[in-house]
């Protein structure tokens, strides 16, 4: 898309959308219109990610619930390698739509930088005076992002409940069980 003139993407997308369509029926497709120069394509590949997670509902309900347990404003579960977005639960509204993304390059040139220096990245906190974020590795492929705007709660009680829901969250995913919540 990015060489194909502003005024003519949209017409030229849908018409290789409706193309795309006609072949591969019966089957369904998602279309993405992507740019390399924009958020676009990381939110095409998180959405390739999530629909590819068979049990996402469940997951998303364990989120949640962990969420609350931990009095938080945001959990986000990151794919490992990537660092693309997996699920995330809020309860809270967030200004910038683009924050998965640039949380996500940020992540990844720390983890370079890390690499170089022959270190491997485990975990994070960053703190301010209206936030706390902690991003620590969490399964065996993911990593998870708690976001904390209650600063009394003690870096030590988020972290201890990060490490408790590992193993519930780890047997989760090898058991497949896509009916119980904690």
């Amino acid at each position: 898309m990015d060489l194909i003139p502003d005024d003519q993407r949209q017409q030229v997308f849908q018409a290789k959308e409706e193309e795309l369509n006609r072949i591969s029926s019966p089957l369904k497709i998602t279309c993405f219109r992507t740019s390399i120069w924009d958020e676009t394509l990381y939110k095409a590949w998180s959405s390739i990610v999530y629909s590819l997670i068979p049990n996402i509902k469940s997951l998303e309900a364990h989120l949640t619930n962990f969420c609350e347990i931990c009095d938080a404003d945001e959990v986000v579960l990151f794919e490992r390698a990537t660092f693309l977005v997996i699920s995330h639960t809020s309860r809270r509204e967030h200004r910038d739509d683009h924050r998965f993304e640039k949380i996500s390059n940020i992540i990844k040139q720390f983890k370079l930088s890390c690499s170089k220096n022959q270190s491997q990245f485990k975990s994070m906190e960053v703190r301010n005076s209206n936030f706390a974020a902690f991003i620590n590795e969490f399964t065996t492929n993911t990593y998870i992002m708690v976001i904390m705007s209650d600063l009394s709660i003690q870096s030590a009680a988020t972290l201890l409940n990060i490490n408790l829901a590992k193993g519930h969250f780890e047997r989760f995913i090898q058991s497949g069980d896509m009916q119980s919540v904690y």
